[in-house]
């Protein structure tokens, strides 16, 4: 689910690529352990807090789709492929929401007037 960004880092097979090897990898432990490290590399930036980095994540235009040449997923890394699949959603949701919430602060600080206020004309009706 969550891979490589575009131009970043070694490749990772995505929709449409050939079913090259995952960064190299030759069996199904490395490519866990590969797609565990871009969890990581996923959570440090969110830790950054750096707005532009964690929308760089956002703007992923592929999904990761695992290699045909590696056979079935063996059935001793299920249990691990299940927890990185609920650790990937997890950050994924955090992902969304910090860009969401960045989204928002933009917006609000777009209306925002940084400018003096300016004097407004106000009219007295008096009764003379």
């Amino acid at each position: 689910m969550i891979g490589d960004r575009a131009g970043d880092g070694p490749a990772r097979n995505r929709v449409g690529d050939s079913p090259a090897l995952v960064g190299g990898a030759r069996n199904w432990p490395a490519v866990l352990d590969a797609l565990e490290g871009d969890v990581h590399e996923a959570e440090a930036t969110l830790a950054r807090g750096r707005a532009e980095e964690i929308a760089a994540w956002g703007r992923r235009s592929t999904d990761w789709i695992p290699p045909s040449n590696l056979g079935p997923l063996p059935d001793d890394l299920r249990e691990r492929a299940a927890r990185l699949l609920q650790h990937q959603l997890a950050v994924a949701e955090a992902l969304v929401e910090r860009i969401t919430q960045s989204q928002k602060q933009r917006d609000v600080a777009a209306r925002m007037s940084y400018a003096p206020a300016r004097p407004v004309a106000s009219f007295i009706d008096r009764v003379l």
